[in-house]
């Protein structure tokens, strides 16, 4: 089982997270994010409190965490500034496994590293608990101004033929013996990514102007919820 019925993100699934209003968990992460963001950056006990939070949450969703982890690659990047922090900082030298690093880089690494896996996880949850359609709909439940919500709904929409269309690009360079990989054949990729936006901005030009002839007035009709 998995996002077979929606994003590829989404876990199919009937527990009482998937049932719940889409307008109510954007609300829900929303606070928690603020409270986590807000929490000191040597309180370990309440990250460890708000840690607990989440896996429980997660638990009653019934998303397995082997489906939310190897999705948290994400977060790859930041987390390798937050173990660079405590060696570019400056300020009091401590040391950590016989190895001289910043103090105070090492703790705002420390809670760079919990906060964004705090984040990620549970940004993760509502995606694989929440409809993209259902998404929208409570984006615009909770009155988000309409063109940011007709903005991600196509972001959403056609995110799935650029990556389609993006691979395909790619299978063509190494059948031509290109490896994306190489340092020296990095200028072919920069030229095919910068070809691929030219096509996906030609591509939203075309949808636009069928929207227009077809009466777009601002609004899409299929945002809004059927009884």
């Amino acid at each position: 089982m998995g996002a077979g019925h929606g994003h590829r993100l989404f876990f199919h699934g009937h527990g009482p997270i998937h049932r719940a209003p889409a307008h109510v968990k954007v609300l829900a992460l929303l606070g928690f994010m603020l409270v986590v963001v807000a929490t000191p950056r040597q309180a370990y006990g309440v990250f460890a409190v708000e840690a607990l939070v989440l896996l429980a949450v997660i638990v009653v969703s019934r998303v397995p965490l082997r489906y939310l982890l190897p999705r948290m690659v994400i977060e790859l990047p930041f987390a390798v500034f937050a173990v660079l922090m405590p060696f570019i900082s400056h300020g009091p030298r401590t040391d950590v496994l016989g190895v001289s690093v910043s103090e105070p880089g090492l703790v705002a690494g420390i809670a760079l590293l919990v906060k964004g896996s705090i984040g990620v996880l549970a940004a993760l949850t509502l995606a694989s608990t929440t409809e993209p359609q259902d998404l929208l709909r409570g984006l615009q439940r909770l009155r988000m101004p309409e063109l940011v919500v007709q903005i991600m709904g196509f972001m959403i929409r056609y995110l799935d033929v650029v990556t389609a269309e993006l691979g395909r690009m790619m299978t063509a360079l190494r059948s031509r013996g290109c490896d994306p990989r190489s340092p020296r054949h990095w200028p072919v990729l920069a030229r095919s990514l910068g070809a691929l936006f030219i096509r996906s901005y030609e591509r939203g030009e075309r949808v636009h102007l069928a929207m227009l002839s077809r009466g777009y007035d601002g609004k899409l009709p299929q945002l809004e919820k059927t009884s």
